[in-house]
């Protein structure tokens, strides 16, 4: 495993990589909750996959350039990492605002290096009828009863974190606000552009999230041409974290499903 591999993508953009495995390369892109939402699921799929798993800019405190205020720019900087590595047959893993970041990478990319997407209780399309929560205008307990299927499990009333904890999380939602245009969580740009990602698409969703609810997600399959929907029970927005070994094992299954077949010598 290689820790916090620094990758320049453009002289001014140092991205912070952490790197496991070898097979297939696998993209891992983590939400507004910041890398440690992702670390655990990235681990197991590094049995079977060549995982990298990037610190978004601005999060837990890397450095951001100025020029870099939106999702777009994001994805764009992704794609020329994957192109400058020269590598192939990607399956890019997002989750919630990681999963936005996949589908813009996946209608931007003009060369074909991606060849799946899974997209884990994803923001990003605008859907009638089903708004993404406004999680900025949550309070702390809120934003846990939409988020969690158990939210007693996991809710931490930030009066108990150090301060350091408070500030980084903090310092993660003011990036994440500014990357979003103030805290929009969805474009209404994004919907009909993915009728031309080609590549499969499988959507999977926490029954129990109230952020992106499911039929949100579902109606977010439906705009891939081979786009895929699966439910799974017991989880809310972050059902890695819920339901570890479910997620991973539809990811698992996406990854040998998907991708370019092995050239056999002969």
């Amino acid at each position: 495993m290689t820790q916090n591999r620094i990758a320049h993508v453009y002289p001014d953009l140092p991205l912070s990589l952490t790197e496991a495995g070898t097979g297939r390369p696998v993209l891992v892109l983590h939400g507004g909750g910041g890398p440690a939402t992702v670390a655990a699921l990235a681990a197991r799929l590094a049995e079977s996959a060549r995982t990298i798993t990037p610190v978004h800019p601005g999060w837990d405190g890397t450095p951001r350039p100025d020029w870099l205020t939106g999702v777009d720019d994001l994805a764009v900087a992704y794609l020329h990492l994957l192109q400058d590595s020269e590598l192939s047959d990607v399956l890019i893993v997002g989750s919630s605002l990681g999963g936005r970041l996949a589908a813009e990478m996946a209608v931007r990319d003009t060369a074909g290096v991606i060849t799946g997407l899974v997209l884990v209780n994803a923001v990003g399309a605008d859907i009638e009828d089903e708004p993404v929560t406004d999680f900025f205008a949550l309070d702390p307990r809120s934003a846990a009863e939409h988020s969690w299927h158990d939210p007693d499990r996991f809710y931490v009333d930030p009066a108990t974190l150090p301060a350091a904890e408070l500030s980084r999380r903090q310092a993660n939602m003011a990036t994440m606000r500014l990357l979003t245009d103030g805290g929009r969580m969805s474009d209404p740009k994004l919907l009909p552009r993915l009728g031309r990602v080609r590549q499969p698409a499988l959507l999977v969703w926490g029954a129990s999230d109230r952020i992106v609810t499911p039929a949100y997600g579902a109606a977010f399959a439906k705009a891939f041409p081979q786009g895929r929907f699966e439910l799974i029970a017991e989880a809310g927005h972050l059902p890695q974290l819920e339901r570890p070994d479910v997620t991973a094992e539809l990811i698992e299954g996406e990854l040998h499903r998907t991708g370019t077949p092995p050239v056999l010598a002969g």
